[in-house]
Formats: structure tokens, sequence, C-alpha cells
């Protein structure tokens, strides 16, 4: 296998200090030009994105990092699996990197792929403080290419991470261009009905919800590889070669639906695990997730990287091509995604505007056994769990995606018609892990109070959560209930995720799984790894604002001390 790394298109690679696995990284205060704006942010070695960083499987790494800000700071190895104490989660697995202080992280690379990094302190990833990570296998890939090239989409917002939580927190609309108008209630009104379309209007202001409230934060320019649109990041191949596109998704808050006109994807790789190929020509990428797909142009011609918001409110926009300066057509933003009933769920027809109150509410005839974090439903045996997410969705295309409420707005279509990929489509190249019955089950219900801009889990928010304790050794099933109408991707740290998709053992390995409005989602975990970790959603604001745990794994070769399990921990929006 041939393989080019044209990491300088990308941002510098990293050099080795001395020995081979000593790296080093400042953290400092950068300007970004994302090509409509130019802001104050923060990056590494100077920069934003920071630079690529390329370990290799078996390795022992030790990386230096020297807060040159006026602020605690702090990195975490997004997907890869270490010792708790190297997550970099301040108040859960080390304390921060104080200013003016290095921290050196030390751990073995047990792993390959594409994951990637960030800051895990107050709102500074989304203010800039990311980059890539890129693991060599120690043996061959399964799949052969030429180029390799790394593809990290960003939602680059002028106003910082600071301010825009606090606006969201005064007017959770206040980023919400796409408000329905009059005129697009006489156009429903001729398709639908004069009546139909008024209930429907009534039933959602009823629940002061929004039909547009897809994206909770709009206005932003979307970056690949720290580019703007206008900018157009341009990676080089010659026709005939296969190209490894590494996509990584560091959004603070956008899910990206992405397409290359006039070319097919193959899908090889989801969050850094090897899945088996499937063709597509388009598919959506939740925030902190990642997929690698390899593309085949085989003429002389520029193609476009086109990264759409899933709400259609914004773009990132890249370039493959023979030669530098060379473009191909940007398609147009197609309509704005409306949220439908369906994205309701079992909460249909409630007041969410006094969500507020759900801490307190009895949810004993949800779902059976709601607010039961720690329950063992060692009965669960008998449970059937082969349709994920309450029923198959049904699009008006007739196209359907188990991972979607049925009718939901949210519904995936390929602008050409052909391949959406579905989570359904993903089955594990080799499973990592043995096939074998979960011990119990944990229910988190996704909630919050739109009209507040609180998140939380189980209705209870971070701050007021007892810690989610796991026994070293044990499979524990998670079942993931979306009561909200957002979308959720939750990552747990330090442990990786299966997603039950239906395939037994070939169930996809991934550390980050996305919860549509309206469904119920199951995972499994191997709790394998002793100490303490995050479990959240990866939307930095919803992090911030509540949805959020800590989980405790006791037994195992390290068991934290009680003190330090018990420690508390103010959560800023870094996920």
């Amino acid at each position: 296998m041939k393989t080019t790394l044209l990491a300088g298109a990308l941002g510098l690679l990293l050099p080795a200090i001395g020995l081979a696995g000593e790296y080093s990284l400042t953290v400092d205060r950068v300007q970004i030009d994302t090509g409509d704006f130019v802001k104050e942010g923060i990056g590494y070695n100077g920069k934003s994105p920071g630079p690529v960083m390329r370990f290799k499987e078996g390795e022992e790494v030790s990386i230096k990092v020297t807060n040159n800000l006026d602020e605690m700071t702090s990195i975490h190895w997004h997907g890869l699996i270490l010792p708790y104490k190297q997550d970099g989660v301040p108040g859960i697995s080390f304390p921060g990197i104080k200013p003016g202080e290095t921290f050196t992280y030390n751990f073995p690379i047990t792993q390959s792929g594409t994951y990637w990094f960030h800051s895990h302190s107050g709102f500074q990833e989304p203010d800039g403080a990311y980059g890539a990570i890129v693991i060599e296998p120690a043996g061959r890939e399964p799949f052969r290419y030429d180029r390799d090239y790394v593809v990290q989409l960003t939602d680059k917002h002028p106003h910082t991470g600071d301010r825009i939580m606090r606006n969201l927190k005064m007017m959770p609309d206040y980023y919400n261009r796409e408000q329905q108008t009059v005129g697009e209630f006489f156009s429903d009104a001729s398709e639908k009905g004069f009546m139909s379309t008024l209930k429907d209007r009534l039933a959602w202001g009823d629940m002061r919800m929004m039909k547009a409230d897809v994206e909770d934060l709009q206005g932003f320019t979307g970056l690949i590889n720290g580019k703007g649109p206008e900018q157009n990041w341009t990676g080089i191949f010659e026709p005939g070669e296969r190209i490894r596109l590494r996509f990584i998704n560091s959004s603070a808050m956008t899910y990206f639906d992405i397409r290359i006109p006039g070319l097919e994807m193959t899908v090889v790789q989801a969050d850094g695990n090897n899945v088996q190929p499937v063709s597509v020509d388009e598919f959506r990428i939740g925030v902190a997730e990642s997929f690698d797909v390899i593309v085949r142009p085989k003429d002389a011609q520029a193609y476009t990287i086109f990264a759409e918001s899933m709400g259609r409110s914004g773009y990132a926009r890249a370039t493959l091509a023979p030669e530098m300066g060379m473009v191909a057509e940007v398609p147009e933003l197609r309509e704005a995604a409306r949220l439908t009933m369906a994205d309701m769920g079992s909460m249909e027809g409630m007041d969410h505007g006094s969500m507020a109150g759900m801490e307190g509410m009895d949810h004993s005839n949800m779902a059976g056994m709601a607010g039961m974090e720690g329950m063992d439903h060692s009965n669960m045996a008998g449970m059937d769990h082969s349709k994920m997410g309450q029923g198959a969705a049904m699009a008006d295309t007739g196209t359907s995606d188990p991972f979607y409420a049925q009718g939901s707005g949210l519904i995936p279509t390929a602008a050409n018609g052909g391949k959406f990929l579905s989570y359904a489509d993903l089955k594990a190249q080799k499973p990592l892990f043995e096939e074998r019955e979960a011990t119990r089950e944990i229910e988190m219900r996704l909630t919050g109070n739109m009209e507040r801009y609180t998140w939380s889990i189980n209705g209870v928010k971070y701050e007021d959560a007892e810690p989610v304790r796991l026994q070293y050794g044990e499979r524990v099933r998670f079942k993931f209930v979306n009561e909200t109408m957002m979308t959720h991707p939750m990552h747990l740290h330090g442990m990786w995720s299966i997603l039950d998709v239906g395939a037994g053992r070939l169930n996809p390995v991934k550390h980050t799984i996305s919860v549509q409005p309206g469904t119920t989602v199951y995972m499994e975990t191997e709790v394998d790894a002793p100490g303490q970790w995050a479990f959240h959603c990866h939307l930095s604001y919803h992090a911030a604002a509540g949805m959020f745990r800590k989980i405790i794994v006791e037994g195992g070769p390290e068991t934290p001390t009680a003190a330090a399990s018990e420690q508390s921990v103010k959560v800023g929006g870094g996920a």
C-alpha cells in the first residue's frame, strides 16, 4: 500500500522532541480568520485547529502541554482508551493545567484510526482549542488507499462561547434564523388544508416549541481544516488514485450532511474502528463523531466536498482537485428542515414550557423504569431490541431509517436520490469484544427545558446528580430515551460504546452515539476501565447546561479513593 501523507496542507505535523513518542503542545491565544470574519480564539502551537498529531499503535507517548493562557486549561484525547488520570477532564480525572504551567500526559497507544483532541475547560473548545489525531495501525489496513487527508469540520461563530451561552439562557431562540413565516403558513395551508395547518400551529404554540428549532446555534461559518468556504481548503490527487478522507466533526453544536457530487464514498471506519465497507452518496456526521471514507476520482476535474448543516442554515466547503486553484460548483443549500410531532415521541402533547418541574415528577410509567440510573434489570433477556428508535422512520420518498422516529422531519435523504448512510448499515469489520449478555440495564432519559435552556439526564442536571457507579468487569446496557426535540450525541469517556443495530457480535463499536428526537437507542459497554469518567451530550452548550454525568468504575486494578470519587466539579462547555 502506498500512503502519501500531505500533512503540510492540514497543519504542521507534530515534531518529536528527543526520543520517539515525545511531543509538545502549547495552548495559546490565536487569531482565527474564517474568510467572513476574524476573531480572537484559542489554539495549539499558535494555530486553530492545532497540529495533526500522528501516533503509531503500540507506542508509549509523552505529551508536554504548556498553558500560555491566563486561565486554566486541559486537553481531552477524544476516543482514546487510556488510564483515567490521563483523560483530561478537570475535576474528574485531574485538576487541570494552571496558567504558565506544563502538564505531561503519558499513556500507551492501544488502538489505531482517526480521533481528535480538544480542551475540556469552559468553552475553549468552541473557541478554537481542537485538533486531529491519526494513529497508524501496527499491522496492515483491511482496505487500500494512495492518499490520506484529514477533513476536520467545525462551526465557527463570531461570538465567544461564553457570550453564546449567556444569549441562549436569556432567549433560547436567539440564534434561530429559520423562524416560520406567514407566507409559510399559507403555503402549508394550500398543501395540507387551512384547518389542519391552523391546528398544527396552535399545537406547537401550546407547547411553546418551534418546528424550526433544529439547531440551537445559527449564524456560524463552517470551516474545514480551519478554512472557510471562500478560503477553500484543497486536497490534491491524481486521477485513478484511492483517497482516504478522515472526516471529524469538531463542531460545538452542528451536525453536517456530507456529500461529494460526482463521487461515491465508501465508508470504512466509524469513530476510529473499521467497519465492513458500505458505499454511500451522502452521510450525516454527528458532533464529535468521525467517519473515514475512500473515494476514487477517475477524471482530472475538481470535486466539491460539501458539508451542509442538518438545519440547512450554513455549510462548510472544500475541494479535491488535480492541481491547486481548480474549483467545482458549490451546491445550493437545501430547504430548511422542520420538526414534526413525531419528533416529540412519547412526549407528544406535553407542555414543554413547564418541563422545569421534571426533577420532581413521577416518571414511573415511562418505559417502565425511568429515573433508575443504577437499577438492575436482570430480567431483560426477553426484551425485543430488534427495532431501534421506536420503529422505522418513513419519509415521503419511501426511505426508511430505524434510528429516526416514524414521520420525523429530520429523516435524511441523499441530494441525488441515492444511498444515505444509516447507523443500521454499520457492521464491525472485526469484533473487539466477545458477545455476551448484559448484566443489567441503565436507562438514561435525555431531558430538557428549551424555554429556560436547561438540559439534563433523567430530569436531573449534573450538579444535582449522583455519579453513576459501575462495577469493573460487568457488561452494562444503556437505554437512551430522547424526550427532547434535539438530537444528542452521547459520548462516554474511557470505554467503548457498542451500538445495537441488531447485528449481534458485529454491532459497531463507537465512542459517540447520536440519539434522534423521539427515539430510543441502546448501546452496551464492557466495563474494563477503572477510575472516574465523564459521560455527556457533546453539544457544548447542552453539556454546560447539565446533560452530563460522572461515571465511577469501582473495583479492578485501580480504584479511586473515596475522597476523589466524591470530588465535585463545575462543568464548562468543553465536551
